[in-house]
């Protein structure tokens, strides 16, 4: 595939700081095996299928947000089944 640019990515972004920081933490997420990629890997790097996913408009600060609201609830939500001995 073609290379991903910034200018691609500023397309869905404010800015490049929001950028920095919206790809880390998605590429954190595939990296982790969190989150699966939303468009196909060809053996690319995470932080390559992140900024491709955000080139794309696939993710946004605010899917991103959301996705963390969810897992913050996940995870409360399992505290509360695990019995406490």
């Amino acid at each position: 595939m073609a290379r991903v640019t910034v200018e691609d990515c500023l397309d869905n972004v404010d800015n490049r700081f929001e950028l920095v920081m919206l790809a880390s933490k998605r590429a954190r997420q595939i990296a982790t095996g969190g989150r699966d990629p939303l468009v196909e890997d060809a053996s690319d790097k995470a932080t390559v299928i992140a900024l491709r996913e955000i080139a794309e408009g696939l993710i946004t600060p605010e899917v991103l947000a959301r996705e963390s609201e969810i897992e913050a609830e996940e995870e409360l939500a399992a505290s509360f089944e695990t019995p406490v001995l």
